[in-house]
């Protein structure tokens, strides 16, 4: 993907820390990135997911709704696409120099977790999550943590974005950035809802090795596999009790980065494409970031994961039922805040599970998006 011009950077770097509320994100082997930016103060909260039906915009979803993480859109008063019309439409907006915030960011010293106390945790949550599984109580649950770590001082959030989009060509790339939910940067394999007109697709994406020597014919272990059915059964219900004209593609290995993870495609027919937002409820979360059964799965994580996903494994992305939808879960992501960025990633807690491999596992994921930074 080509880079921006001088100018444009410098713009899109303001833009960042200005008041305004925006996201640019480039698709999946796309050559160009979008901007869609919300040209009035504040963005639309939303009661809940239903919500979006008939929504046009830039949504921004959390794993868990709360007064504190909303599910957010961004309404799209200004769209570009390309680094031309990009910087042209920044270029002309009288509104954008009024809301500039021009004030570095704040560098007040927080205090960081050892490596050793992170994974004492983990071990902690681990031990409780593995616990359910073996007794049989759920098929599956996903646990996963978060690593906070200090910035360089003259860290480029839009540089991270553009090293992102260049290092990952096969994933959904986003910038998201408002003053309800700070600045969210993400590189995410795995697509919610994705379609136009009545011809839509979700995928189930579960399992995951490290991609050694460039090998992606790896056998996947029982454990991989077993993870994978269990995502791929509950979108097929799914898909069946809203769509028709089903039609299944996989599994087969997909690569994302230096990971690879097994991939069904779910192709399917709706003829509600107004209703989307009925769809997204039903879809989210999926068991790839939550488990099996749903609602046990998700209760047990709110009340024993120790610590608040807000957007991590929430979805993200453009919704418009009168064009195209491009939704993806919110994986391999950080969020910025002062001077830190805290780091998300998690994995499948299934009875063949082992602790240190799942460390791991998070570890390698987290690695995804650190490398941009």
């Amino acid at each position: 993907m080509t880079l921006p011009e001088e100018h444009t950077l410098k713009l899109l770097d303001k833009l960042e820390r200005s008041n305004l509320s925006f996201s640019l994100y480039r698709l999946p082997y796309a050559e160009q990135c979008h901007l869609v930016l919300q040209t009035s103060l504040g963005v639309e909260f939303l009661e809940d997911i239903h919500a979006l039906n008939k929504k046009k915009g830039f949504v921004l979803a959390p794993f868990v709704q709360s007064e504190e993480h909303p599910l957010i859109l961004i309404h799209p008063d200004v769209i570009a696409l390309g680094w031309q019309e990009i910087d042209s439409k920044l270029s002309n907006i009288d509104i954008f120099d009024a809301n500039l915030n021009s004030s570095k960011r704040n560098f007040e010293d927080k205090s960081i977790l050892t490596e050793k106390e992170e994974k004492l945790q983990y071990t902690k949550a681990f031990n409780k999550f593995y616990s359910l599984v073996k007794e049989d109580e759920v098929q599956k649950i996903v646990l996963s943590r978060s690593h906070r770590i200090p910035l360089r001082e003259k860290f480029s959030p839009i540089n991270a974005f553009l090293n992102a989009c260049n290092r990952y060509p096969r994933c959904f790339i986003y910038l998201c950035h408002t003053l309800s939910t700070s600045t969210w940067i993400g590189s995410t394999p795995e697509i919610l809802l994705s379609g136009q007109g009545d011809s839509f697709q979700t995928i189930a994406l579960a399992g995951t090795m490290l991609l050694e020597n460039e090998d992606t014919k790896k056998m996947w272990n029982l454990k991989n596999q077993k993870e994978q059915e269990l995502v791929v059964d509950y979108l097929r219900k799914i898909t069946n009790d809203f769509g028709y004209d089903i039609i299944e593609k996989g599994p087969y290995t997909a690569r994302a980065g230096q990971l690879l993870h097994l991939r069904t495609d779910i192709n399917f027919r709706i003829s509600t494409p107004e209703k989307l937002g009925d769809l997204l409820f039903h879809l989210h979360p999926s068991p790839a970031v939550c488990g099996i059964p749903k609602d046990k799965a998700l209760s047990f994580i709110n009340e024993n994961e120790a610590y608040d996903r807000a957007y991590y494994s929430g979805f993200i992305g453009w919704i418009d039922p009168m064009g195209q939808t491009d939704i993806y879960v919110n994986l391999r992501c950080m969020e910025i805040k002062n001077n830190y960025a805290t780091l998300y990633a998690g994995g499948g807690i299934l009875p063949a599970s082992l602790l240190e491999e799942e460390w791991e596992e998070t570890n390698d994921k987290m690695r995804t998006i650190l490398m941009c930074c």
